[in-house]
């Protein structure tokens, strides 16, 4: 029995297959039409998903969204009632929408599905999953638990925006939610809003800024007082209850009552071209400190509720990886499996899985290892496809018959300084980059951070970046216990790696703060000596552990640097073409697909090509 579960229409769109109880694929639509977070049905995902597998639209046997729109659209309808007269302008803008495209939404998806191929509508079943449900699924049945308390936080779904559940064997009960307007998703996104960054997309920017904030001191702890008694009260079981007259999320076309919020905090809204100032860095490690609070009075009552020795998370709150640690470093569980599509991407897998199991009896057995395949889910291309663009665009390169021969070659390249983008195997699903469409370098590059943010990312200079470490070596660099292979934990550097801040550090800006060397490996040490870690297993990756431990066999240091191989504003590589356009318009040194290396400096750089308006295959 194949089963595809998608999401779409809100960001972030995904299609994901599943083969009985296996995922075979899953990937974000924004690869393939490379507009970042793209909302559209998820057309060409699913397009790739029967490829992978060999199958036509006839051989689907249930097509599942992951949520209901009847009861998003009654959450809707009774928050305009609640608020009215107030949110006219967005009931006006959004209704049409809801009865045109999402409350009739079993047309939409036919009328898509007919542009993939022909079938029978009475044979191909449409369901329609809970949305925190999906959630829940798509962390709890992959994770390799046979049975789990399970907690999901976001923005929101149809009315919940977190709930606690219950895992055992194969099914899922949820024993508590919170409802909207209530949430942390969205309380965190204000902040976001506030701060200068995009909604949806820049959280990561305030988790990121959040250190920058003078710890301890008098003006973050102000913030927090100001938050705990203004904007949100937070009660000992983890549930919040949002004081909504400072909020405009429910009413109308922005997240925040700007005046309200710079009367209250005495800041300006910060426009995205403005300069970060020390108060933006206070604020944000202000409502990180809560958060963390709130995620782990949520964690506590989720243990308290199942007794369970095993958690699952999913949800876009639980890509926040410093709360995250939090939990982790309060030992409340022994075993912790994150979903790394925890946002609406991965709502099509659990809504997949949720039907699978709940309709089936196949047997949940605990094992070692998760069944996400590393979230290497999505499309490979072959050697003959990367020669294919190598003539389009007229390319010069160098082919490598024997992997251990390119994997010495592309090591000696990053003791050089050379920066290189790292194109093989299959995409990953969901927001990281797991090391097979990558940006790699040398963390202990001094001048590394500074290239990479300006020169390749064209991103923000006080953003980190992530190490990828042999998870065999990882206690020598870290200090952390287990296992972060899907990039959503933190831990800080070593003691004995570190260098001593100079005493007047907490008064410098942050600019000044950003290019202290704060360790031996300072392209990946954040300004608290904290990194974003990856650990690297040769069952999930082999090629990329062995490129690692050749690097270490060279150097001695068993990680390197890792960061998404996309720039600002783009989605991550998904084709070879995507990925040798990119390193032709950054000042990338070196560029590995599959088995072919393209040197920057052998490639004619006034190819028009390059200079074209995007256009995706």
């Amino acid at each position: 029995m194949y089963t595809l579960g998608i999401s779409a229409y809100y960001h972030d769109s995904a299609a994901c297959l599943i083969y009985k109880d296996e995922i075979i694929s899953a990937a974000q639509e924004e690869r393939f039409t490379r507009i970042k977070q793209d909302k559209s049905f998820p057309l060409n995902a699913i397009k790739y998903c029967l490829t992978e597998a060999g199958l036509d639209i006839c051989d689907i046997t249930a097509l599942v969204y992951y949520e209901k729109p009847f009861l998003k659209f009654e959450r809707l309808l009774e928050s305009y009632y609640h608020f009215a007269p107030k949110g006219i302008v967005s009931f006006v803008k959004s209704i049409p929408i809801w009865i045109k495209e999402k409350l009739f939404i079993k047309n939409e998806l036919h009328s898509e599905l007919k542009k993939i191929g022909k079938y029978d509508k009475k044979k191909l079943k449409i369901f329609f999953s809970e949305h925190h449900l999906s959630h829940a699924a798509s962390a709890y049945y992959p994770s390799g638990f046979a049975s789990a308390a399970i907690l999901t936080l976001d923005g929101m779904g149809e009315w919940a925006s977190a709930s606690i559940a219950s895992g055992k064997g194969n099914k899922i009960e949820i024993l508590q939610e919170l409802h909207y307007p209530n949430s942390l998703g969205l309380l965190y996104s204000a902040f976001t809003y506030f701060i200068g960054f995009m909604v949806n997309s820049g959280e990561y920017k305030l988790m990121g800024l959040a250190p920058y904030g003078n710890h301890g001191s008098e003006q973050v702890e102000h913030y927090k007082k100001l938050i705990r008694d203004n904007l949100v009260e937070i009660k000992p079981d983890g549930s919040i209850r949002l004081e909504m007259k400072y909020f405009a999320f429910a009413t109308g076309l922005k997240m925040v009552h700007t005046k309200k919020w710079e009367s209250l905090f005495n800041i300006k809204k910060r426009n995205p071209s403005d300069d970060i100032l020390q108060s933006h860095s206070d604020l944000a490690l202000a409502i990180q400190q809560i958060t963390e609070e709130i995620v782990l009075n949520m964690a506590r009552e989720a243990k308290r509720l199942t007794g369970s020795k095993n958690l699952c998370m999913a949800g876009g709150v639980a890509l926040n990886c410093v709360a995250n640690s939090a939990i982790l470093k309060e030992k409340l569980f022994d075993k912790i499996f994150i979903q790394p599509a925890s946002g609406d991407a991965g709502g099509s897998l659990g809504a997949a899985l949720a039907f699978v199991y709940l309709n089936n009896d196949y047997p949940i057995i605990a094992c070692k290892t998760d069944k996400m395949k590393g979230a290497f889910l999505g499309p490979e291309f072959s050697d003959s496809d990367v020669l294919k663009v190598a003539r389009k665009y007229g390319a010069t390169w160098k082919y490598f018959e024997d992997d251990d021969s390119l994997f010495e070659f592309t090591s000696n390249k990053l003791i050089e300084g050379k920066v290189t983008g790292w194109f093989r195997g299959r995409m990953e699903f969901g927001p990281r980059a797991l090391g097979n469409r990558s940006i790699l370098a040398d963390a202990r590059n001094p001048e590394m951070q500074k290239k990479l943010n300006l020169k390749i990312k064209f991103r923000e200079g006080f953003r980190p970046f992530a190490p990828s470490v042999l998870n065999e070596d990882k206690q020598q660099y870290f200090n952390i216990d287990v296992s972060s292979p899907y990039m959503l934990y933190i831990a800080d550097v070593t003691e004995d790696l570190r260098n001593a801040l100079p005493d007047n550090y907490e008064s410098l800006d942050i600019m000044s703060k950003l290019y202290i060397q704060r360790s031996s490996v300072p392209t990946i040490t954040h300004c608290d000596f904290s990194a974003r870690l990856q650990t690297v297993h040769k069952e999930t990756n082999p090629d990329y552990h062995k490129l690692i431990l050749k690097f270490k066999e060279l150097t001695g240091t068993g990680l390197i640097v890792n960061t998404s191989f996309n720039v600002r504003g783009e989605p991550i590589v998904c084709t070879p073409s995507d990925a040798f356009r990119c390193f032709m318009r950054t000042e990338m040194d070196v560029l590995v697909l599959q088995n072919y290396v393209f040197i920057k400096e052998n490639q004619n750089i006034n190819n028009k090509l390059f200079n074209e308006n995007f256009k995706p295959d």
